[in-house]
């Protein structure tokens, strides 16, 4: 069977770049791995295809003569058209070609890239830890500190995070050889993965510590006084430095990211630096003005004016009663007024406001009210 043109295989043309040929290549290879495609041997047939064709197109010399000659230039020269046809085991490219390409094969086919290596007991930082604090409505506006407990983990004193112990070190891996990698073969590809065994350290511990069972680690609990902003809000992270696990091999400690759950307040809201609160007065009270006493969040009496005429409903301000913000300003408390109607009056109460309707024009028969009637009035 003849075989196709090696530009036409990769989909480029005879005077492409490089770069070109090997994009065309990248592209192909992830589509028909045979790691991508277990048992189709139709997609196994155009990596290996495609393999071939790269091979010869990003060689100076051998695509310098398949362009002069075609395929049977290249016979006899133990590549692509030689005896016994193309091996892919002797492709030296695999390696630049994916190397250069992010770590695609990681991704695809879970091993690592025959340029990663382990660190070789390198150290390494802790893990950070997350802690839920819930503080009350008060203690977000004005701010507090907060004693919290949790576990991490630590260097263990017993080997001082060595993991060995009595001082007894570590030693070569003697299933990867100290590479901390393993090679296993998938297809036409040797893929290296991390160690098993060490763990892609590379070492392993002689005489592991009974302490820390080897890892270097122990799990302790810890107290710490967390310090919460005045006006912090909702959902709030809060970060601490060097207060989560321990690093292995020595490494430093991760950080600790408090997370602030507010609870809400029977009275008080909240929007922004502002704080919203609601009061009852009595219609007389609406209706004639007063000045009543209000209880702010730090249960500081204020008092309030109620002008006369005040609706239902209304919003009255109390300037810098609100939240204390990084700025050093303080936002404003906002009272809304709710006008209660009495459910209960006596004879004289309701001869009173019989005349006080009277007087102001009020229609105060039984009879149904027409939309137009209360226009009017």
């Amino acid at each position: 069977m003849a075989k196709r043109d090696y530009y036409e295989i990769l989909g480029v043309q005879k005077g492409a770049s490089k770069d070109d040929i090997k994009k065309g290549y990248r592209k192909l290879a992830v589509q028909y791995h045979p790691d991508k495609n277990p048992g189709n041997k139709e997609a196994e047939e155009k990596f290996k295809e495609a393999t071939e064709a790269y091979e010869i197109l990003s060689d100076d010399q051998k695509r310098s003569i398949y362009d002069q000659y075609g395929h049977a230039g290249l016979e006899g020269m133990g590549g692509a058209g030689g005896p016994g046809g193309f091996d892919p085991s002797h492709f030296q490219g695999f390696e630049d070609i994916f190397g250069d390409f992010g770590g695609i094969f990681e991704n695809l086919f879970g091993g690592g890239g025959g340029r990663r290596r382990s660190s070789q007991g390198g150290v390494s930082q802790g893990s950070s830890l997350r802690y839920d604090l819930q503080i009350s409505f008060k203690e977000a506006v004005y701010g507090t500190k907060a004693e919290i407990q949790y576990s991490r983990k630590e260097t263990c004193q017993a080997c001082k995070g060595s993991g060995a112990s009595g001082g007894s070190g570590k030693k070569m891996c003697s299933t990867c050889n100290g590479a901390g990698q393993v090679r296993h073969s998938s297809g036409f590809f040797s893929i290296a993965q991390p160690c098993p065994t060490c763990r892609g350290e590379g070492t392993i511990i002689e005489n592991p510590c009974r302490e820390c069972s080897g890892t270097g680690l122990q799990g302790k609990r810890q107290k710490i006084l967390v310090t919460i902003p005045a006006g912090v809000e909702d959902g709030k992270r809060i970060n601490i430095p060097r207060q989560g696990d321990a690093g292995a091999n020595g490494g430093p400690y991760g950080d600790l990211y408090v997370f602030i759950r507010i609870k809400a307040h029977p009275y008080f809201e909240r929007s922004g630096s502002d704080l919203y609160c609601a009061i009852p007065i009595s219609i007389t009270q609406a209706a004639l003005g007063a000045e009543i006493t209000v209880t702010a969040l730090d249960d500081k009496k204020l008092r309030l004016k109620i002008p006369a005429g005040t609706q239902h409903g209304k919003l009255l301000r109390i300037r810098d009663e609100g939240v204390p913000t990084a700025n050093g300003h303080t936002g404003d408390m906002y009272i809304k007024i709710l006008v209660q109607v009495p459910t209960k009056l006596s004879s004289k109460a309701k001869s009173l406001l019989s005349e006080i309707a009277s007087l102001e024009g009020e229609n105060t028969s039984p009879n149904p009210v027409s939309l137009a009637d209360l226009a009017n009035n």
